[in-house]
């Protein structure tokens, strides 16, 4: 997939300059894996963050630094963060062992080159890397696969295998399983497992990005074909139990890298 800057300056194969728009409403930070970030990121006082985005999973008693290549999820950012920087993961604009950790969550995916990000975010901090991820072996596991298959290929294409982000840190690593809660906030496509009606509304499906790489004949083909299943309970027959699921233990890992 290409991977350039977009004119809104979004890194990646996607560009949030047209679909950015309800990421900072969607795509509020979950507390509970929230909490599992602040947990490995230990009592770092100064935190790098590598494609921040509007700011979700920021400690806010901590001294952060943003980076986002996107000026609309820059521009979504909330007043009381930092504003971010204008760069690219590949090339970060710091010293060396200028942080205490750092930190990227969903977005190594958008990277043009995983091994040199991963460096340079090792180059510039002296304690833990954490990055929230998806394995991509995990993909097929949830039962939007049953409705547009396509967009789990495409979820699985785009992120790199575990091992090879834990090959890349080149350090002591540790892979975190990161269950979500029945209603998560943060609306990636695993939030509404047990809430499907969500996916329905077309501003959710823009605030995770895979959506927007799928032909939109799928995507008609899917809002169809779940709103058939909704309506006659054929979805609820086979997936209902996950209404009242506390957690679904999905393709979502923390992986944290500690320095030798």
């Amino acid at each position: 997939m290409n991977k350039t800057r977009h004119d809104d300056g979004s890194a990646g194969d996607v560009d949030y300059g047209e679909i950015g728009g309800s990421y900072g409403r969607f795509r509020q930070p979950e507390p509970v894996i929230a909490a599992q970030i602040l947990e490995a990121l230990g009592n770092a006082w100064t935190i790098l963050n590598v494609g921040a985005g509007t700011g979700s999973y920021e400690p806010t008693d901590r001294e952060v630094t943003a980076v986002e290549p996107s000026a609309s999820m820059r521009a979504q950012r909330p007043a009381n963060l930092s504003v971010a920087i204008d760069a690219v993961a590949e090339d970060l604009p710091f010293a060396d062992d200028s942080f205490d950790a750092s930190m990227a969550t969903v977005t190594v995916h958008q990277w043009s080159d995983l091994e040199k990000g991963l460096t340079e975010m090792r180059r510039v901090t002296r304690g833990p890397v954490v990055l929230l991820v998806c394995d991509p072996a995990l993909m097929e596991d949830y039962w939007l696969n049953d409705y547009i298959p396509e967009v789990r290929a495409i979820e699985a294409s785009r992120f790199p295998p575990i091992q090879r982000i834990a090959t890349a840190l080149g350090q002591h690593v540790e892979v975190r399983s990161v269950p979500v809660p029945l209603h998560c906030r943060d609306g990636f496509n695993e939030a509404y497992y047990g809430r499907p009606e969500a996916l329905l509304d077309h501003e959710a499906r823009l605030a995770c990005s895979s959506w927007s790489l799928v032909p939109r004949a799928a995507v008609e083909r899917f809002v169809k074909h779940l709103s058939s299943d909704l309506a006659s309970g054929r979805w609820d027959e086979k997936y209902g139990h996950l209404r009242s699921q506390p957690f679904f233990d999905g393709p979502l890992r923390l992986v944290v890298g500690k320095p030798a």
